[in-house]
């Protein structure tokens, strides 16, 4: 049988590859469905829980600027390609709860929703979720483009952030960022590096076809030829390639340089430096860079590849910083915090709590945790419930996968379980951000609020539902259950007139004739 085969590529350059404008191209034409539609897998880098981790961090440092006796300079939270702007809404909620709490002055914090594309920052720009923070002017927006802007305008302040204007470091959050950042691929093999090319094919015959249909049948086949170095015009570049070729050997090895190019556009903004937080799935330990084979694409609507921590780490260190990474292996994901800062060794809030948030218990353990919650679901029970929803930080995501059990445990729980299950579904409606997802959240809390008895509770929930969904005949009929046992007898004729002229096939209406109403 002949296979089709045809070239969308021929060889090109590893980091000059269509395959990143492909990526970019990707995220252009989805937009935010990318993760509403759940193209995308965004929960394990976005939840509630990696959030608060943030959000920890975070404040540490901002305590650690204080203790310095820096309390009045903005301090900027930038970022990079926040996509769907969850993370962003977590990190948010954790943090300003940190700040009104502490008895602590602290610095004045503007967080930064940037991407490159215009619709997801159309999309934070309107959110109702993200209007009091936009007017409390902790939020703002920004485009910023990894490899060429170099200042940062904020659309909601008109202010520009030009180089070297920040008193404060700067500080970048990169969350799951790099990994679809155009890297350099070299082959090391006896001392000597040959840079590697990538050619692209597809079985099928691609004109017409839409990007994403593209990315799932695109094969890559590599070359490579023999490089001779120095290759960068930065000498820390060239230094830290020049050790991985005495270190390495029979090894594909990603080499970050436009990440690093990216770090050096942000540091510039600040006379003060920059802090690096970032998440994703990588390596920061030399032995797990060794013997890596050739690479391959991770494909999820758009493409990722692991990111080489250990090389962003080296060039935080040749610049005189400091970089915190786990001092144990990970299963899932990786967190680091590259400190490009003057005196980096002196800001012992923050490395506490990289510490007890990360090193100690952090999101890696966390989804750790979560598989093991999967695995034994129909085991659980209300406690153990709760439990899990509050080590989640109340995530909505985490909580409509427990649900079905959950629906099940609450048939039969006590009085204080009732109670504690009430202001967990508070919680996590409090944490929840709207992304368009097709799940109606608050219809689900209102059903189980309402199973609860908290009538009053289950009407506000569906009322959300209707301010999000619109109304439909099962929200009616709850509403009017609700009605019927708050012994309001008035809202209750109202709205079940109302719903039979609107829904006049809806058989279960016809049942709520016959209710007792003395």
């Amino acid at each position: 049988m002949e296979i089709n085969n045809f070239e969308i590529e021929s060889s090109t350059r590893f980091s000059e590859s269509l395959i990143w404008q492909l990526n970019r191209d990707f995220y252009e034409e989805k937009g935010i469905s990318a993760w509403s539609d759940d193209i995308v897998p965004h929960h394990m880098t976005s939840s509630a829980s990696v959030g608060k981790t943030y959000a920890e961090l975070l404040f540490a440092f901002l305590k650690d600027l204080a203790a310095k006796g820096k309390t009045t300079e903005v301090v900027y939270i930038l970022e990079l390609g926040a996509g769907h702007g969850r993370l962003a809404f977590h990190i948010l909620k954790h943090l300003q709860k940190l700040v009104d709490t502490t008895e602590e002055q602290t610095p004045p914090f503007c967080y930064v929703l940037s991407d490159i594309i215009e619709g997801n920052l159309s999309f934070f720009q309107d959110h109702p979720q993200l209007q009091n923070y936009f007017e409390a002017g902790v939020l703002d927006l920004a485009y910023f483009d990894a490899f060429k802007s170099e200042e940062i305008l904020l659309r909601t302040a008109q202010k520009t952030i030009h180089p070297k204007d920040l008193k404060s470091p700067i500080i970048a959050i990169a969350n799951y960022f790099f990994d679809s950042l155009p890297n350099e691929l070299f082959f090391i093999q006896d001392k000597e590096v040959s840079a590697c090319s990538v050619a692209i094919n597809a079985s099928e015959d691609p004109k017409g076809m839409d990007t994403e249909s593209l990315i799932k049948q695109m094969t890559l086949t590599y070359s490579r030829s023999v490089s001779q170095l120095p290759i960068y015009e930065e000498s820390v570049l060239n230094d830290i390639l020049e050790e991985y070729r005495h270190q390495l050997s029979g090894t594909y090895l990603f080499f970050p340089a436009m990440a690093m190019k990216c770090l050096q556009h942000l540091k510039d903004l600040s006379g003060a430096g920059l802090v690096l937080l970032t998440m994703d799935k990588g390596f920061h330990e030399l032995q797990n860079l060794k013997g890596t084979p050739e690479p391959e694409i991770i494909t999820h609507g758009s493409f990722s590849l692991w990111v080489n921590y250990h090389a962003l780490n080296a060039y935080c260190s040749k610049q005189g910083g400091k970089g915190l990474f786990p001092y144990s292996s990970n299963f899932h994901l990786e967190i680091g915090c590259l400190m490009f800062l003057a005196e980096s060794e002196t800001y012992p809030q923050t490395d506490a709590a990289y510490q007890q948030f990360v090193n100690n218990f952090g999101p890696d353990d966390f989804n750790t945790i979560k598989q093991l919650t999967y695995s034994n679901l129909s085991r659980l029970k209300t406690k153990e419930l709760l439990a899990l929803y509050r080590l989640s930080a109340y995530d909505s995501t985490f909580f409509i996968k427990l649900l079905p059990r959950l629906k099940q445990t609450s048939k039969s729980i006590t009085i204080n379980e009732r109670r504690r299950l009430a202001q967990a579904l508070n919680c996590v409606w409090d944490m929840y951000f709207n992304i368009n997802e097709r799940l109606d959240l608050a219809y689900e809390l209102g059903g189980l609020f309402y199973d609860l008895g908290y009538y009053v509770e289950a009407l506000a929930y569906f009322q959300h539902s209707i301010d999000s969904f619109g109304s439909k005949a099962d929200t009616y009929y709850n509403r009017i259950l609700c009605f019927y046992q708050l012994r309001q007898d008035q809202l209750f004729y109202k709205t079940l007139t109302e719903a039979k002229q609107k829904y006049p096939q809806f058989e279960l209406f016809q049942k709520l004739d016959n209710l007792d109403m003395a």
